[in-house]
């Protein structure tokens, strides 16, 4: 009998912290990504009856493009970036800058609505989108995708340069590439392209390093969200996510 060596995987479950649900909690259940006919058709903030340019938690205000039959309950929220794919060039989404919750009192065009929480000031042209009954994962159960993995880093919320551990990213993979909550990805920092002083100036591209561990927490269609569990050296936004 001819025994091979074979590779005994660690278990990634024990290879990164416990999830802090503190940094990730304001994440869970608002919308973060729309994409461009969800944002061309969404019901937008018109106004107040007071007319006030700014407007907050327990003011009213007029709202156009609101279905009838909607749920009643509508996050506002602002557009923010637009996420492109770094390496085809395809419009991933845009950002949705939450901004509060409201509820209609009464509909019509414009319809009236009650705003219930606001995490900042709510401006005409705010965008609206209906609250659903989405499932909100609160226990995490860390695993490595099954499929090869190889994308980017697109975004760090918070609009630091600079990336460290619990700190919130938004990679340039999703459910399309059967991307899962609680998928562990590897950090790598993306290698740089220097001039060989040596060589008549080639071009040499050196070797990624590794830099840490995220774990994907939602998951959109072609955008993920994860949470940097490890950090071992800077990160930045194009650093590269792979299979651990």
């Amino acid at each position: 009998m001819k025994l091979s060596p074979k590779a005994r995987p660690e278990r990634i479950d024990k290879a990164i912290p416990t999830i802090p649900l503190d940094a990730i909690r304001q994440f869970l259940t608002r919308p973060l990504v729309v994409g461009k006919k969800d944002l061309e058709k969404a019901a937008y903030v018109l106004s107040s009856p007071e007319r006030r340019i700014v407007v907050g938690a327990g003011d009213r205000i007029y709202a156009r493009g609101l279905a009838s039959d909607g749920p009643g309950r509508y996050s506002v929220f602002r557009p923010g970036d637009e996420f492109v794919d770094p390496e085809t060039g395809e419009s991933l989404g845009w950002e949705a800058i939450y901004a509060g919750e409201a509820r209609m009192e009464r509909f019509g065009d414009p319809a009236t609505l009650h705003l219930v929480e606001t995490t900042r000031e709510i401006t005409p042209g705010y965008r609206l989108l209906p609250v659903g009954e989405e499932e909100v994962h609160i226990n995490f159960l860390p695993h490595g995708p099954k499929d090869e993995i190889h994308g980017q880093i697109l975004s760090v919320l918070g609009g630091v340069s600079q990336i460290g551990q619990y700190q919130v990213v938004v990679i340039n993979r999703g459910t399309r590439e059967n991307m899962e909550v609680g998928h562990v990805l590897r950090v790598r920092q993306a290698g740089e392209t220097m001039r060989d002083p040596f060589s008549k100036n080639e071009k040499v591209r050196l070797p990624d390093e590794d830099a840490g561990l995220m774990m994907v927490f939602r998951t959109f269609e072609k955008v993920s969200y994860g949470l940097i569990m490890e950090a071992t050296r800077p990160i930045h936004v194009g650093d590269i996510v792979t299979n651990p």
